[in-house]
């Protein structure tokens, strides 16, 4: 008559301290862990059953009757004194810094300690200057002005020189296929001439600078509905990245929508040759534009690549 070992949790034949269940006719994927004593007794009671699952091959407990409870308690105590004599040589050989592990001694933990750094805390995380995305970086020029709240850099190929804009879009007010920008502001190396005063090419560069915002787009759509009409408001020497500027700005009045303000800055490269830069500032007129103080803002903040001082558009120097 054969026994069969009911369904149940055993000793694992293959993972000591674990606890595999037996369904009745094989072992399944499932385990648990066992403390010692428990482990010990579940042995003890499949051996006294004289039936159980599959095991692999253990040693026999000494005969009954042959001291085995004294015998039990010294082979404790000898497992103990071996298990601390593992763990004394461990550390000694941890301690040691006489040259590479063998291959035969365990992977040292420090290995996989590398995977668990911090990527914020690593040099390469960081953004480089050139990279800073709050900073709208002219490299031709040599200048820096910071991207406001709510503003972007342009990535648009119709651009000219580098540019922010303002993050929103809306159907321009004289129709056509183009959306607009409540602002726009581009830094552009002046070519095609040689004019050396930053008021004379300030006072030339804004009649372009209102045509290219407000009368007619580079498809040649007038999507303000063109200029009707134009105040200066400003034209002033100025001091810009530690060179002597010019400004001159305009109130332009358009055949649809509320017109808007532009300003041609002006003023000597700081690298190279010395080449003359302009920025130009569109900012739409009305409730939905940028406020006219921001103009100031970003043009008192235009620094030299690398200059984190407070320098920039100063005081008139004089009147224009």
């Amino acid at each position: 008559m054969s026994m069969t070992t009911p369904a149940g949790w055993y000793p694992d034949p293959n993972v000591p301290g674990s606890e595999r269940w037996w369904d009745g006719a094989a072992w399944s994927a499932h385990t648990r862990p066992v403390q010692a004593h428990a482990l010990v007794q579940a042995q003890a009671q499949v051996q006294a059953a004289g039936f159980g699952p599959p095991t692999v091959p253990t040693r026999q407990a000494p005969p009954a009757g042959a001291g085995g409870g004294r015998a039990r308690l010294v082979a404790l105590a000898a497992a103990g004194v071996v298990l601390v004599g593992a763990v004394a040589t461990g550390a000694v050989l941890l301690g040691k810094n006489d040259g590479p592990a063998k291959p035969e001694t365990a992977p040292s933990v420090s290995e996989p300690a590398t995977t668990t750094a911090d990527p914020t805390n690593s040099p390469a995380a960081g953004p480089s200057a050139g990279d800073d995305s709050a900073l709208l970086t002219d490299q031709l020029n040599g200048i820096t002005m910071p991207v406001p709240q709510g503003w972007e850099k342009s990535d648009s190929t119709l651009d000219e020189g580098t540019t922010m804009v303002t993050d929103e879009t809306y159907d321009c007010p004289g129709g056509g296929a183009s959306f607009c920008r409540h602002g726009r502001v581009s830094s552009i190396t002046a070519a095609q001439t040689d004019v050396n005063s930053p008021a004379t090419l300030a006072k030339q560069d804004i009649v372009t600078a209102a045509d290219k915002a407000y009368d007619e787009d580079t498809l040649g759509t007038r999507i303000h509905g063109g200029i009707k009409s134009h105040t200066v408001l400003k034209s002033q020497s100025v001091a810009v990245a530690g060179r002597a500027g010019y400004l001159v700005r305009w109130r332009v009045t358009t055949g649809a929508g509320p017109g808007g303000y532009v300003q041609s800055l002006a003023f000597p490269s700081t690298v190279g040759t010395g080449a003359m830069v302009v920025v130009r500032f569109a900012f739409d007129a009305g409730p939905d534009g940028p406020k006219l103080a921001d103009m100031d803002k970003i043009a008192a903040s235009i620094r030299p690549i690398g200059d984190s001082t407070s320098g920039g558009v100063g005081s008139s120097i004089g009147p224009g």
